[in-house]
C-alpha cells in the first residue's frame, strides 16, 4: 500500500523530471536564449559572428548590463560551441551544475569563468608550448568546477 507522503514524493520526482526536460530542451535557432540549448546543427552552420550577435542580441533585449556585451556574449559561444561539439567534460560540467542548481544562463557563466582563467594563464605563462597540456589542465579545471566553487569565486 502506497502512503499519501510516498505519493507525494512520487508526485514531486514526476514535477521535477518534467520540469527538468522542459529546462533542457533544445532549441531552433531563430534566437538565442541561454536557458534553452542551441540545436548543435544549427548553431554549428551559423558563422562565429552570427552567434556572438545572437547572444548580444538576447542580452540587450533582456536589458542586461553588462561592461561588454561582446566580451561576453563571446565567452557564451565559446561554452556553447564546446557543447554543441560535445566535448564531454564541459557536457558534463554543464549536467553536474544543473543538477546542483544553477540554471542553464548560470552554468555557461560558471563555465566561462573556466575558460575566462584559463584563457588567462595561457596569455601568462606562454602554455602555447604544449597544447595538449593546455587542453588537459582545462578540462581538469571544468571537472573540478562546482556551483557552490562558482558561487564562491572559486573554481
Amino acid at each position: 500500500m502506497v502512503t499519501s507522503t510516498e505519493a507525494q514524493l512520487s508526485d514531486r520526482r514526476e514535477f521535477y523530471d518534467r520540469q527538468k526536460e522542459s529546462q533542457d530542451k533544445t532549441c531552433i535557432m531563430e534566437k538565442y536564449t541561454p536557458g534553452c540549448a542551441p540545436a548543435p546543427g544549427s548553431w554549428l552552420e551559423l558563422d562565429e559572428q552570427e552567434r556572438i550577435s545572437l547572444v548580444e542580441t538576447y542580452h540587450r533585449v533582456a536589458r542586461i548590463k553588462l561592461p561588454n556585451v561582446t566580451a561576453h556574449a563571446a565567452f557564451h559561444v565559446i561554452v556553447e560551441n564546446q557543447i554543441a561539439l560535445n566535448l564531454e567534460p564541459v557536457v558534463r560540467a554543464m549536467h553536474r551544475l544543473r543538477n546542483q542548481g544553477l540554471s542553464r544562463h548560470d552554468a555557461i557563466h560558471a563555465i566561462s569563468s573556466v575558460v575566462a582563467e584559463h584563457l588567462f594563464d595561457i596569455l601568462k605563462t606562454d602554455q602555447n608550448e604544449n597544447p595538449e597540456a593546455s587542453q588537459a589542465s582545462y578540462y581538469a579545471a571544468v571537472e573540478r568546477l562546482t556551483a557552490a566553487h562558482w558561487h564562491k569565486g572559486e573554481h
